[in-house]
């Protein structure tokens, strides 16, 4: 006759669940990082594209009616930040799908996409070379410039946002070693792997339903 009760927890067990506590907290760690890095990078790629379809700079241009208000978005100044943007998102998704030294190129790819982000931002904070081609457009004078130029604020969100896209990718460089990967369960033919079967205890008879469930012997010896 079997007994539902459980066996007694050994020393050996103990033992056991005591060192691995210090992987549950590695992994916890891992997950605190992952979930920041997912956060700042999505976050950051997302503000870059939005930013790069604001406007960055405004003035006006001398035409034969007066003066004609233009203004110019973050793409029609510099598509560096948007073009960067993308890469970083496509890199933060390919730190998972790549191990050893592929994720640390892809994380250095993920940093570099963020830290070319805020420079390319910033150094077109001030540029008026777009508004001075749309001036030249709008009088018919190839060299009109433009006047009362004035910027917002957007560049500097743009730069913002690479520096989001950078800590993601100075986080994966920094914890992406320890960082799980996407499902290896199959194989590169595609086959699925095969999976080991749950140890059965024959004296709980929850186990030897369960295997019998499964459509295995719970005598058979493993």
């Amino acid at each position: 006759m079997t007994s539902a009760v459980p066996p007694p927890r050994t020393q050996a067990a103990d033992a056991a669940d005591a060192d691995a506590e210090p992987e549950t907290r590695a992994q916890r760690s891992g997950r605190r990082s992952i979930a920041v890095a997912l956060l700042s990078g999505a976050v950051g790629a997302a503000l870059a594209l939005l930013a790069s379809r604001q406007t960055w700079a405004n003035g006006t241009a001398s035409v034969a009616g007066g003066d004609l208000p233009l203004s110019a978005t973050g793409s029609d100044v510099t598509g560096v930040p948007a073009a960067l943007a993308i890469v970083g998102l496509a890199a933060l998704v390919a730190v998972f799908a790549v191990r050893r030294a592929g994720r640390m190129l892809v994380s250095l790819l993920l940093a570099l996409s963020g830290a070319g982000t805020v420079a390319a931002a910033l150094l077109a904070a001030d540029d008026s070379g777009a508004l001075d081609e749309k001036a030249a457009e709008a009088s018919g004078d190839a060299a009109a410039t433009i006047g009362d130029l004035s910027h917002t604020a957007w560049p500097y969100a743009a730069a913002a946002a690479g520096a989001l896209i950078m800590i993601a990718g100075l986080l994966a460089l920094t914890y992406g070693r320890n960082w799980p990967a996407m499902s290896g369960r199959y194989e590169r033919d595609g086959a699925p792997r095969p999976r080991k079967a749950p140890k059965v205890d024959p004296d709980r008879p929850e186990d030897l339903w369960k295997a019998l469930d499964r459509g295995e012997d719970p005598t058979r010896e493993a």
